[in-house]
């Protein structure tokens, strides 16, 4: 099970910088790269077993950065893919990022969850 959280943890570090790579344009998009970075971090700390800061702190972090997901995803506006989901209904849209959200970031929260309590 090990090898599955590095290479979860791999997939995430390698998105981030190609992320910081391709531009941070808008200070949203700033504000996420530096909310992934941080709970990365966190999530390296579970998988590693090291004990990085206070568990208040990935407490804080885990439900700062899931909201910031959450609120992030389905306020923000998002150039890329925007003309793929043009002819979705505003549900259909909805519930696509939902299953994107937990499919994607799902395991990165548990891992969190798992650290900080």
């Amino acid at each position: 099970m090990h090898i599955f959280w590095t290479i979860y943890l791999g997939i995430l570090g390698t998105v981030a910088i190609a992320f910081l790579i391709k531009g941070l344009r808008t200070l949203s998009l700033k504000v996420d790269f530096i909310i992934s970075v941080i709970t990365w971090i966190g999530l390296f700390g579970f998988v590693t077993n090291t004990s990085i800061l206070t568990p208040l702190v990935w407490k804080i972090v885990f439900v700062g950065g899931l909201l910031w997901d959450v609120l992030f995803s389905y306020i923000g506006k998002h150039d890329d893919g925007e003309e793929a989901l043009v002819d979705l209904s505003e549900s259909t849209k909805s519930i696509l990022t939902g299953i994107t959200l937990f499919i994607t970031l799902g395991p990165l929260y548990y891992g969190l969850y798992q650290y900080a309590f």
